[in-house]
């Protein structure tokens, strides 16, 4: 079924409703995308202890050089 049938199809519904059942149909427009926001990565606890450890092994070989 294409979107234009469904429409057809919903349309004829509708009137339906309002014909057999004396019903009234409120139709409401779509919901609007929700704004993306730039994507971050957390820093897992794996990276955190990488970067520990990058930093002690920068500072041990600062250390040997002065």
């Amino acid at each position: 079924m294409t979107k234009d049938e469904l429409r057809a199809e919903l349309e004829r519904q509708a009137e339906r409703f309002k014909d057999v059942y004396g019903g009234e149909v409120t139709t409401y427009a779509a919901q609007s995308e929700p704004e993306r926001k730039p994507w971050r990565k957390r820093a897992t606890v794996q990276d955190q202890v990488f970067a520990q450890e990058l930093e002690k092994i920068e500072k041990e070989l600062r250390g040997d050089e002065a």
